[in-house]
């Protein structure tokens, strides 16, 4: 890559996100993650959103060939089932190779940089989020493993923020709404995650009135999230995996 300034970097990222070039703005906000500084808040959000893009196509592409296996398993066609099976693993070697990546530069350059509390909660939720994607397609014997570092990762980033965020700071409670649908998907504890949920939320609500305007919208917007997710999760069946 050529010699970009950090500011250039920005640039070109943000640029790459309305051009809907989500490979490129990974690779821009990569290349800040090395300078071995501390992200801006602007930084932080591209750098989510530039990986969460590059990561949700092939997520969804996952959720439907295996929904499509199996009805193809149902019929008894073994010749498509074979097809679909070959098709998936080839998509979940490709989100398996995203994970990966961005869990190195989290754990070797995002994370060692951050000096502030907030930073630390993002990029540890961040880890626990690209931890429960592995955990999501991986085999079963690798699940326990990748959910057991989500887990860590989650619990180590709750342990920050419950100290030191406010219950209406939006990435405590971005963080809230992930790990309660981590234990819900991964570990398959549905009183562990409506607790989780529960707490996040009333807490916020308590908190509600000294919210910074400049918080609103976000906060808002998750703690929706977290209130449709406790009520979806009173019947299972309506489920679909909202997350932040």
């Amino acid at each position: 890559m050529k010699d970009y300034t950090r500011e250039d970097l920005v640039y070109l990222a943000k640029v790459s996100e309305n051009s809907e070039r989500y490979e490129e703005m990974v690779q821009y906000m990569t290349e800040i993650s090395k300078l071995g500084v501390e992200l801006s808040v602007d930084e932080r959000n591209l750098l989510s959103v530039a990986w969460k893009n590059k990561i949700t196509a092939r997520r969804a592409s996952c959720r439907y060939i295996s929904m499509s296996e199996q009805r193809e398993l149902k019929k008894g066609n073994s010749h498509r089932v074979e097809m679909l099976s070959e098709y998936k693993r080839k998509i979940e070697g490709e989100l398996a190779d995203i994970c990966k990546e961005l869990l190195d530069v989290i754990d070797m350059n995002l994370i060692p940089a951050a000096s502030s509390q907030e930073s630390k909660v993002f990029f540890l939720k961040m880890k626990g989020d690209y931890y429960r994607y592995l955990a999501e397609f991986c085999d079963k014997e690798a699940e326990s493993t990748f959910a057991q570092e989500s887990l860590k990762a989650y619990e180590s980033a709750t342990e920050i923020a419950d100290g030191e965020l406010a219950p209406t700071n939006p990435i405590r409670l971005g963080l809230a709404l992930n790990f309660s649908v981590f234990y819900y998907e991964i570990l398959k504890l549905p009183d562990r995650a409506r607790d989780l949920a529960k707490r996040a939320f009333d807490e916020a609500i308590t908190d509600y009135e000294s919210l910074p305007d400049a918080s609103v919208k976000d906060s808002t917007l998750i703690m929706e999230l977290l209130r449709d997710n406790l009520t979806l999760w009173m019947n299972d069946a309506e489920y679909n995996d909202p997350e932040e």
